[in-house]
């Protein structure tokens, strides 16, 4: 571990040592479990890891959120929270994460506020300030801690330390909700997120590592990456049945691999939601 991360480490362990107790919002992502696994070595059973169980996670990243958090000895609940009865998420909206960021935090508020629990943290770094988010903006309504953009923190000290901690999913792909798949506008339902989350379980059984399936009404349309474009034309008969089975007409490959997010590639400027509200500074 280098100085500089060592000090970012002892720095967000000093954070969360402050918190006393805390709730800490976990997806089974990398970014989450890093604040989780920590919360848990620094704060024992004044920790407590909440997960989602909503349509829009993967049953893969619940189950993994499970394991680690057993495995971590820290305590873990799943709820299910609301934003699939909500017109406004289900409508799609180009701010459709506030909406879903504001069921997950007012239920953590509410369990926190119950039990006294002092703090809600999640797992916002530094590289996630200078993207579209508008969840941001929900946690900062609810006053939501971000103890990773406090001590500093980008994905890659993210994963190097995780590494170095020994955390299994260190390398753990990017896996956004589920509802990202939808282009904005696009109604979303617990069926349509099935759909999606089924086409990728394929890629994932067929030995794909990083990818997404954006569901365009009858097109599926498959980003993967570009070093794996083989790997998709030697399935590619495998992919077309499969695919086509779960409900799509056609199933096509995005020649520009994946990038996260690329369904925000059509906004236009005053629909993109920047938030850099923390600054890389202690609240």
């Amino acid at each position: 571990m280098t100085p500089e991360l060592s000090q970012k480490y002892q720095h967000l362990q000093d954070i969360i040592a402050g918190y006393e107790t805390v709730i800490v919002a976990f997806s089974g992502g990398i970014d989450s479990s890093l604040v989780a696994y920590v919360a848990g070595q620094v704060l024992g059973t004044k920790a407590l890891a909440v997960t989602s169980g909503s349509a829009s996670l993967k049953r893969t990243d619940l189950a993994l959120s499970k394991r680690l958090s057993d495995d971590w000895g820290i305590a873990h609940e799943v709820i299910v929270t609301d934003e699939l009865n909500k017109a406004d998420y289900r409508a799609n909206p180009t701010n459709r994460c506030f909406h879903c960021k504001t069921s997950l935090y007012t239920e953590l508020q509410q369990i926190a506020e119950a039990r006294g629990v002092a703090v809600v943290a999640n797992g916002t770094n530094l590289d996630d300030l200078g993207d579209h988010r508008p969840g941001l903006v929900a946690a900062e309504n609810h006053n939501v801690r971000s103890p990773l953009v406090e001590s500093g923190f980008h994905k890659a000290d993210i994963r190097t330390l995780a590494t170095d901690l020994g955390l299994e999913n260190a390398d753990k792909p990017q896996a956004a909700c589920l509802s990202s798949r939808f282009p904005y506008g696009t109604a979303i339902n617990q069926e349509l997120l099935a759909q999606v989350e089924a086409a990728e379980d394929i890629l994932a059984e067929l030995g794909f590592t990083q990818f997404r399936v954006r569901h365009h009404s009858d097109v599926a349309r498959l980003e993967v990456l570009p070093a794996e474009f083989a790997l998709a034309a030697e399935h590619h008969a495998t992919l077309e049945q499969r695919i086509r089975a779960l409900g799509y007409r056609f199933v096509t490959l995005d020649l520009g691999g994946f990038r996260s997010g690329s369904l925000n590639e059509g906004l236009q400027p005053e629909q993109i939601q920047v938030v850099n509200i923390f600054d890389g500074q202690e609240r």
